[in-house]
């Protein structure tokens, strides 16, 4: 007898296997599907990513937060901008034991799929099988997003993010870091535990300087972000290889829809994740936002009338028009952000120094921010 699942999803990274663990708590029988991509050896992950309280709270109840190593509590926030222009956020002044955790990307995956493995209402699949809802999880690159007639509306920077590790001379001081430059934004995220002297690095430069950059052996790439980092850290060696991608603002026109029914069964699918929308790296919300997307969804489904299915549309569209409205302030000031640092005349430098003054001293609006992005509400 064919096995019958109430839900696939499409797209097996960590948006994906969060969501099928929440659903198949409440129950519900689900399809994993790996999205479609190149096969082989990979380069080793040099993601690392900024989660706020919120999803540290998601993912324990799920028994997949990784260890202390693996997830490094940032206790400052230190962000510096043209000239004098500064901005700071302390954990002890906001009341709490972190800022956000610096996640490692791969001890991350491996804690979710080991969750996966003991879930006996998830079963693995090779290809698209029939379930009343398919939910897709697959990146910004999705296939399936295509196949259902989605239209993506991307708004490409002018940069790229180029991602490494360095092993630095100095400790962190579980400081989170990160400079404006007259030629991109980087950021140096503290890894290795509290104690520790390595750090992520996302640099985010012209498309121009990629190559270039890329190119440069080890010694002089860590050399120029020694520079760029006016020393902070002391000697830099460089521990992983680099990694580069295009940064791209971008949203789904329609996060959910109807499938053709199979028999009298309604069918119907949705977007979560990077396949929904897309944001600029400055401000370290890209996954906390699509964790959000999961618990949203899942917490609908779960909350849904007993006579409702999983595919009523009107309900996926609840959950589209909630995000939606949750994703619309990140997208506003994380571009708003870009673009205002991207400009070189002199009145605007002037005036997003005195801003990042101003905002400083702003007190309530500087905690409101702060206590936004740690995803405390």
């Amino acid at each position: 007898m064919a096995q019958t699942f109430d839900i696939c999803i499409r797209g097996t990274g960590i948006v994906g296997k969060t969501l099928a663990l929440l659903l198949a708590r409440e129950r519900l029988k689900v399809a994993l599907l790996a999205a479609p991509g190149p096969r082989g050896a990979a380069a080793a992950d040099v993601r690392a990513y900024a989660l706020n309280a919120a999803s540290r709270h998601l993912l324990e109840s799920l028994r997949s937060w990784p260890d202390e190593e693996h997830a490094t509590p940032v206790r400052t926030m230190q962000v510096q901008g043209d000239h004098d222009g500064a901005v700071h956020f302390d954990a002890a002044t906001q009341g709490v034991d972190a800022l956000a955790w610096i996640v490692d990307v791969p001890a991350l995956e491996a804690r979710l799929t080991e969750a996966v493995r003991y879930q006996p209402q998830m079963e693995w699949v090779e290809s698209p099988v029939p379930a009343a809802l398919t939910v897709v999880c697959e990146g910004r690159a999705s296939s399936t997003r295509q196949e259902f007639g989605v239209d993506f509306q991307v708004t490409p920077y002018p940069q790229h993010a180029i991602a490494t590790r360095l092993e630095c001379e100095r400790a962190h001081g579980q400081v989170a870091r990160q400079w404006f430059l007259p030629d991109g934004i980087l950021a140096f995220l503290p890894l290795g535990g509290p104690q520790g002297n390595s750090v992520a690095v996302v640099w985010s430069v012209l498309q121009d300087q990629v190559a270039p950059l890329m190119a440069l052996p080890p010694e002089e790439f860590a050399k120029k972000l020694q520079a760029a980092s006016q020393e902070v850290l002391g000697k830099l060696v460089l521990s992983a290889e680099r990694a580069a991608w295009p940064l791209q603002l971008a949203k789904a026109d329609r996060w959910c829809g109807a499938l053709p029914a199979s028999g009298k069964n309604p069918r119907s699918w949705v977007l979560a994740g990077d396949a929904a929308h897309n944001v600029h790296p400055l401000a370290g919300q890209g996954l906390n936002l699509g964790l959000a997307d999961a618990q949203a969804l899942a917490g609908m489904l779960q909350g849904r009338d007993y006579w409702r299915s999983v595919a009523d549309v009107r309900l996926l569209r609840r959950y589209e028009r909630e995000r939606k409205a949750a994703l619309l302030p990140m997208g506003l000031a994380t571009d708003g952000l870009q673009q205002l640092f991207s400009r070189h005349e002199g009145a605007l430098q002037a005036l997003r120094n005195w801003g990042m003054k101003g905002f400083e001293l702003s007190g309530p609006l500087k905690n409101f921010v702060a206590r936004q992005a740690m995803g405390i509400h």
